[in-house]
């Protein structure tokens, strides 16, 4: 159900039958939940962000990056460099908008996770979706690492069985092979077609996705892989407020802490239970000297 400005929002002839944005809207009018904005600026942009980042996930397929683990990972040296842990982070001098473009652009040169792969189409998406200049205000120090993101992007995950187009679900390998543990899950994206993206396997639907990851469970296992209920998605309505704002517009901000875990192909709800143990231990010690 969507309520624009406190009134029920029905279906309207503002896109093609059988437009991206169309689909959304049919999806949110099917889940029970209600998706509330304040003006119709609000909902066109959530769904131009989601409709990026399907169009964002569907040119990762089509391009030539590898899937490889963080100790694996590859960059152009021209725009990123590349840490110790297989992060990257921007070069100084280079604007975030050319660097992330180049992966794109030339993505024979680089090899990355599944999660890294997700925060890389978000911040395409974003590109995609508000000025440029203020793009480069907001993102100035963009790292590329599992799901460490950028505080404007408003990560956050909520519990639902109700997927919509441009979201990221996970599904899970709970007996992966201990040899091949990048294969514990696999981080995708929703597409308005009803199947998914995933670096490394591509696009499948949903019982090919879990059928892949079965193949890779540790010898004997009978323990099928499954889709989880739990989506993550940026702040749509957050980003929205900053696509309004001048070109001129400066922000200063805190940035997340970066959690160097070693694990390939994670959840968000995985990498958020880290995060949040970091901050409850320094919580812990500021608290009691």
């Amino acid at each position: 159900m969507i309520q624009l400005a406190g009134v029920q929002f029905q279906q309207s002839g503002m896109w093609p039958s059988d437009s991206i944005e169309r689909v959304i809207i049919q999806r949110m009018h099917e889940d029970p939940i209600v998706y509330s904005y304040q003006s119709m600026d609000e909902l066109t942009f959530e769904l131009k962000l989601r409709k990026n980042i399907i169009v964002s996930a569907r040119s990762m397929n089509q391009g030539h990056s590898q899937f490889a683990i963080l100790a694996k990972s590859r960059c152009n040296p021209q725009y990123w460099l590349l840490t110790n842990a297989g992060g990257f982070q921007l070069r100084y001098g280079v604007k975030p908008s050319d660097a992330i473009r180049d992966i794109y652009k030339n993505s024979s040169l680089y090899a990355f996770e599944c999660a890294t792969a997700k925060m890389i189409i978000y911040y395409h998406a974003v590109l995609n979706s508000i000025d440029e200049h203020l793009y480069n205000r907001l993102f100035q120090k963009i790292y590329l690492y599992s799901w460490h993101s950028d505080p404007e992007l408003g990560i956050h995950t909520i519990k639902t069985n109700h997927f919509l187009p441009g979201d990221v679900i996970y599904f899970n390998n709970p007996d992966f092979n201990p040899k091949t543990p990048w294969w514990r899950g696999e981080n995708a994206v929703v597409l308005e077609d009803g199947t998914y993206f995933g670096h490394g396997l591509g696009i499948r639907s949903a019982e090919q996705m879990i059928q892949a990851l079965n193949k890779t469970r540790r010898p004997g296992s009978n323990q099928s892989a499954y889709l989880e209920n739990l989506v993550t998605r940026p702040l749509f309505k957050h980003l929205a407020k900053y696509s309004m704002l001048p070109r001129g517009y400066i922000t200063n901000k805190m940035q997340h802490i970066i959690i160097l875990h070693n694990e390939s192909s994670i959840s968000y709800n995985r990498y958020l239970s880290y995060l949040n143990k970091v901050y409850n231990q320094m919580n812990h010690i500021n608290l009691f000297p």
